[in-house]
């Protein structure tokens, strides 16, 4: 499939980290979704019901961020894809690819980003 939706940058706070002061303090996320449909109907009707719902999609990826905390970054992208690949209010699509990214994962070097992506098929 070469269509595809793509959410970047989406900003969400959470706790998530194998650290006590990185589940206490909290950091940043930024997720980044890519979802590959088929466009062909939404770009002939121009209809928000032929396409994905990228609103809830971004939904599902802040309140999985902010929600309960994971020691992993591996997780938090997992349980956004599975979530996203589950809900069908957002529309059909074939695949999605989710990235989180952690800029201020406590490393002593420095380092732009530090991020998981993960992708999932139906």
């Amino acid at each position: 499939m070469s269509d595809r939706i793509a959410l970047t940058g989406l900003r969400a706070f959470g706790r998530h980290g194998v650290f006590a002061h990185e589940r206490r303090v909290g950091q940043e996320f930024l997720v980044d979704i890519v979802l590959h449909v088929d466009l062909t109907a939404p770009s002939k009707s121009d209809a928000l019901t032929d396409t994905v719902d990228y609103g809830a999609v971004a939904d599902v990826a802040v309140g999985i961020v902010g929600g309960d905390p994971y020691d992993l970054i591996e997780s938090v992208a997992g349980r956004i894809a599975d979530e996203v690949l589950a809900d069908e209010r957002m529309g059909r699509f074939e695949s999605v690819e989710v990235t989180v990214h952690k800029p201020s994962a406590p490393i002593t070097h420095k380092f732009a980003d530090v991020a998981v992506t993960i992708t999932r098929t139906r």
